[in-house]
């Protein structure tokens, strides 16, 4: 998504979760909890896309500062020109808890004696 608002000579922003605890973005830029970041090649330096953390360095008033969020913490990808692209769902932040074995349902059966 990013590569192709770029292909379009469209401006790239993200929206990020800052609840999410493995989220570093500069403090008191977020709003509601959340964060709108320019990506584009112009506002940004060191851009790293994993398939586990969005990771780049940018000036926020004049001051350098590494921003890093879970991919899982991207809310939105989008154009801001058109507000073409595309949202996803908050994952939960942290761990998954260990998977629940479902309760077998009571026996029918009784002993008699």
């Amino acid at each position: 998504m990013h590569e192709w608002i770029l292909d379009n000579n469209l401006t790239p922003y993200v929206i990020v979760n800052t609840t999410n605890p493995d989220t570093q973005v500069p403090p008191g830029h977020a709003e509601n909890g959340k964060i709108v970041l320019n990506v584009s090649p112009t506002a940004i330096r060191n851009l790293r896309i994993t398939n586990e953390r969005l990771e780049f360095d940018s000036r926020f008033g004049g001051s350098a500062f590494h921003v890093s969020a879970p991919v899982g913490a991207v809310l939105a990808v989008y154009a801001k020109e058109s507000g073409q692209g595309m949202a996803f769902e908050a994952e939960p932040a942290g761990d998954d808890p260990a998977p629940t074995q479902p309760t077998p349902p009571a026996s029918h059966l009784r002993v008699i004696k």
